[in-house]
């Protein structure tokens, strides 16, 4: 019998809770199958069986486990079982050039006869009906209820003027969301400048080379990957952005590991890019692309969370137009991407329609000043304007004179 454990992942971290089974009691799995799901206070990872054999649970689903605890047990002496005739039968029937392709399914709206003909009748909106039959499924008061009370919709699954409340315990990594988050406004001086950035030139540059890039290179063109090398080089130019107080000490890094923050299910995650200053603009978006999808699947290592000397964060994917993004500590700023929004700019004298964009830094007051703040966001501003100076970094034509 040989026993399954929670893994050790991190000096910090002493305890992880069970989120899900992805084998059952008494199923047999290979060896390597992913077992379960589990989340620390980080991210979530996978625990994969040592051996083959018989699974026995020794945890239930949304157990808090210490490191080191018995999850489950394998019984390495029970043989694979033999495939049912039926399935041997098939598998010599199937053809590898011919496999069998199944169509997804279109989402079907669940009601009873009678609701499902007023529903053609009167031509209801099915979203706007609140289902209350067994298993989710629409009947005949369901749609008249809707239609006694157009542009009245309850929350899902509760009627009209509900008064319910629920309650769920928070996961390990909403509490430790939580505790970053007061733990930022309450030991930094947090300040936040803002700005304004003119898109309209990287969005000429997407939209002649996205086709080009695309295809040389395997990946989309985002912005991302300008945003990422212009704080690059004005971090390298400000270096208190870049840098951290430890007790009496400044800690300043001579690269940018640059955090990129990811909205997941389970809450918000934080992803590391390292050396973005010694990155092409295919390989940022290469790893954008590649931590994003860790993310979103729960495949984050601990290796990948860590660290990190300056933040990003897109709160325009969302909608939002301005926002005072909160310093991912230990770091001493982060930069809050926004909405794109054409707006009406007074330039030479004349009312010009741009694609503009705000931009917010906040920032840890005790390490760096108002004069370092602004004049970082200022130069950002000013790379993402100019698109060719993240080649060098210098204006090509000041380059060439030697100014």
């Amino acid at each position: 019998m040989i026993e399954i454990k929670v893994p050790a992942i991190g000096e910090s971290i002493s305890e992880v809770t069970l989120l899900k089974w992805i084998k059952k009691e008494g199923e047999y799995v290979d060896r390597d199958e992913v077992l379960a799901e589990l989340e620390s206070e980080k991210a979530t990872f996978e625990v994969n069986a040592e051996q083959a054999g018989k699974l026995k649970l020794m945890a239930k689903e949304g157990d808090t486990l210490t490191i080191g605890a018995v999850l489950a047990h394998i019984d390495e002496t029970v043989k694979a079982p033999e495939a049912p005739a039926s399935v041997k039968e098939e598998k010599k029937e199937a053809t590898p050039t011919q496999p069998a392709v199944i169509a997804p399914a279109a989402p079907e709206v669940k009601a009873t006869p009678v609701a499902n003909a007023i529903i053609a009748d009167k031509k209801v909106d099915t979203s706007t009906i609140t289902a209350s039959g067994a298993g989710g499924k629409i009947i005949k008061q369901d749609v008249l209820e809707a239609l006694a009370n157009p542009g009245k919709k309850a929350f899902a699954g509760q009627p009209l003027n509900t008064r319910n409340e629920r309650r769920e315990k928070m996961s390990n990594l909403r509490k430790t969301i939580s505790r970053r988050l007061v733990e930022a406004k309450n030991t930094t001086a947090m300040l936040t400048t803002f700005n304004e950035v003119d898109m309209g030139p990287i969005m000429d540059i997407r939209k002649q080379y996205k086709e080009a890039f695309n295809k040389a290179h395997g990946v989309n063109l985002g912005f991302m990957s300008f945003f990422a090398k212009a704080c690059a080089i004005a971090l390298s130019e400000w270096p208190a952005v870049n840098a951290y107080i430890d007790e009496t000490e400044l800690v300043y890094h001579d690269y940018a590991d640059i955090s990129i923050a990811v909205s997941t299910p389970r809450g918000l995650t934080v992803p590391v890019m390292r050396n973005v200053e010694s990155m092409s603009m295919a390989d940022i978006e290469k790893k954008v692309v590649e931590l994003a999808g860790k993310a979103k699947e729960n495949k984050l290592a601990m290796d990948e969370l860590q660290g990190g000397t300056f933040t990003i964060t897109n709160g325009g994917v969302f909608g939002s137009l301005m926002s005072t993004p909160i310093i991912n500590l230990p770091q001493s700023a982060i930069l809050g991407m926004h909405k794109i929004q054409e707006r009406p700019m007074a330039i030479n004298g004349q009312v010009v329609i741009k694609s503009m964009m705000y931009l917010a830094l906040s920032y840890d007051h005790r390490i760096i000043d108002g004069r370092e703040s602004v004049s970082f966001l200022v130069r950002v501003k000013e790379l993402l304007e100019n698109p060719a100076l993240l080649l060098f970094g210098k204006d090509p034509v000041k380059t060439l004179l030697e100014l």
